[in-house]
């Protein structure tokens, strides 16, 4: 057994002690962690929509890839990687904008399609929410030292490229067995759904909570 210590770098993010634009994109690069187990783990326990369910496992196909693709091609990140005691992994492509990048790809598709819209108008999230998050995700990891331009770059285009490929898979390929999937005895026992068929969810889901809520069948027992 080797007597080298090793960090877990699921939240091991380091940045210049008084650099204020560092510690704030220090919190960025942590954005696919939060997106990660509190929005799609979030979704699962509240939510079960089989589309969002579908859009986290193609995101964890994408990281299983771009880990792939780092381990074949063996490119070391950049020198300053030896401060940030971050040698010890490959550089390209960079996983931080690979993730955001199909995110951002995903969720914009989504968007476009009306696929289980909450908002009426949710474009605005993604253009000017989604989108700058990517961008500073994939800037924040050049400017922290962890990667290079190149691998950041390649990181974005490897995302948006899986994110549409992955978005036409679910919605011309997998959607068709959505419903046997509802139907199923694991469906029912989860509650699993999918509501992408509805234009407007959030007003659906208000409006039958409302209806609910003066039917008798629906009332709690006291």
């Amino acid at each position: 057994m080797s007597n080298q210590l090793r960090a877990v770098t699921l939240t091991h993010v380091r940045y210049h002690k008084g650099d204020q634009l560092g510690h704030f994109l220090a919190w960025i690069s942590l954005v696919p962690v939060f997106i990660s187990l509190g929005g799609f783990v979030s979704h699962f326990i509240f939510r079960r929509e089989l589309q969002g369910m579908f859009f986290a496992l193609g995101l964890l196909i994408s990281q299983f890839i771009s880990d792939s693709i780092k381990l074949a091609v063996q490119e070391a990140r950049p020198e300053t990687c030896i401060m940030l005691e971050m040698c010890d992994s490959h550089g390209w492509p960079s996983s931080h904008s690979q993730y955001m990048f199909f995110f951002a790809t995903y969720f914009t598709l989504l968007t476009y399609n009306k696929l289980g819209i909450i908002l009426r108008r949710q474009m605005w999230i993604a253009c000017f929410v989604v989108w700058p998050l990517a961008l500073l995700t994939m800037y924040s990891r050049v400017y922290l030292g962890y990667h290079t331009v190149g691998q950041v770059f390649a990181g974005a285009s490897l995302g948006i490229f899986l994110g549409v490929v992955w978005f036409w898979v679910v919605n011309s390929r997998i959607k068709k067995v959505f419903l046997v999937i509802e139907e199923s005895s694991i469906g029912r026992w989860f509650y699993i759904k999918d509501t992408s068929h509805i234009p407007n969810l959030l007003e659906f889901e208000y409006e039958n909570a409302r209806a609910a809520r003066r039917h008798p069948s629906y009332k709690r027992s006291e």
